[in-house]
């Protein structure tokens, strides 16, 4: 990989006007289901109303320049010269070009983005999706080049995969492209069929609380974790068997093959079967306007985060059981990759402040660390405007 130097932004880079393309790409929360994308099985995310805002403006030439404010990092890519780098968010760039690239050829040209807005990055967010989703996006309106949903998707997928270095399933960038307001998405990993299930959680909402720990899913046990599924997997299916994806498999014949797999594997493969129908059955108690059971489900979705997939921390756990005590929170679990981020609460809306207070004083006293909570909605998918006149 070459190393391209952080370039200054230049004085004439553009500043947004009105009529120039802009995209809202949500972060995701995701209710329950973690870790099961990439084994194949169902997840329920939803979009959500903090979000990544990109504006677009051509510049006719074969260069696109990209700054961010958030991390105030400005980069130059020629659409000649798409290899990987060594610097971190580029990468992003450069994979969802190269993917584009191939996609439509010739067609594309070069253009400026002006990205701002905040998804705190390592939060279990899916603050790379909506770049990645939102970067397709921008650029397929802008040069109207005719890319539908499903391809956004999965070049965002790729892009994550083959740039980034994290082996990703496809929950993220669905919920991204696909969310609605006030539905949550029940996606079919293995399919990617999926139902919108508009729920209704008043007087509850929805309360993120971010550990500010940090996580680098690439440098992380993540890919390991997918390692070992694929480990299991295939020792399951040398039994005779002929499953594609851990989430296929009952758990009883998980069971009955115990003895030929090592321990910490039948973990892992029995956290998937056991998420899998915990999906199944949020999705049953959603649609029957059942919260209690789908807050129990959330409890029980982190204890196997905990025990048996292993990529909870000592400040997730904290925060879970602090939850747990309270009668005023209906469920909560670690929500993301894991090793750090949030936690995903669903809250009393009369007593929210009073739990932020408390539980935020807990973690204070506990770890020396300040806790960031986030409130959010579920809202629609990536959205295109025009900036508006503010004359």
């Amino acid at each position: 990989m070459s190393q391209r130097p952080n370039k200054e932004i230049p004085k004439n880079f553009f500043s947004p006007e009105p009529g120039d393309l802009v995209i809202h790409a949500p972060g995701r929360i995701n209710l329950i289901g973690e870790h099961l994308d990439y084994n194949g099985g169902h997840v329920l995310p939803a979009a959500i109303d903090h979000q990544l805002e990109l504006i677009f403006r051509r510049n006719n030439t074969s260069s696109c320049r990209v700054y961010s404010e958030s991390f105030d990092n400005y980069t130059e890519i020629s659409l000649d010269d798409l290899s990987p780098v060594n610097t971190g968010w580029e990468n992003y760039i450069i994979g969802i070009l190269a993917q584009i690239k191939k996609e439509v050829s010739s067609e594309l040209r070069g253009f400026d983005c002006f990205i701002r807005g905040a998804l705190p990055v390592g939060a279990g967010l899916s603050s790379s999706a909506a770049l990645l989703c939102g970067l397709a996006k921008g650029i397929n309106f802008l040069f109207n080049l005719g890319i539908n949903d499903k391809s956004v998707i999965l070049m965002a997928q790729k892009a994550e995969q083959e740039y980034a270095g994290t082996q990703c399933g496809v929950m993220d960038q669905f919920a991204v492209v696909k969310g609605e307001t006030d539905g949550l998405i029940h996606l079919d990993c293995k399919t990617l069929d999926c139902e919108i299930i508009k729920a209704q959680f008043k007087p509850y909402r929805f309360l993120l609380l971010n550990t500010n720990v940090t996580h680098k899913l690439s440098d992380s046990e993540y890919n390991k974790r997918r390692q070992e599924c694929e480990e299991a997997l295939k020792i399951i299916n040398s039994a005779g068997n002929n499953f594609s994806y851990l989430s296929d498999i009952t758990l009883d014949t998980l069971l009955n093959l115990k003895s030929i797999i090592p321990p910490e594997l039948l973990k892992r493969a029995r956290y998937v079967i056991e998420e899998n129908q915990r999906v199944l059955q949020a999705v049953m108690a959603l649609k029957e306007g059942d919260l209690i059971t789908l807050g129990d489900l959330m409890y029980a979705s982190h204890s196997g985060l905990r025990d048996q997939y292993k990529v909870s921390c000592a400040e997730l756990d904290l925060l879970v059981a602090h939850a747990q005590k309270n009668p005023k929170v209906l469920g909560a679990r670690m929500m993301g990759g894991g090793f750090g981020g949030c936690t995903i609460n669903l809250v009393h809306q009369d007593h929210m402040d009073e739990f932020i207070r408390n539980i935020s004083q807990s973690y204070q006293e506990t770890f020396n660390r300040s806790l960031t909570p986030i409130a959010v909605s579920i809202s629609p998918g990536i959205r295109c405007v025009a900036v508006k006149d503010r004359s």
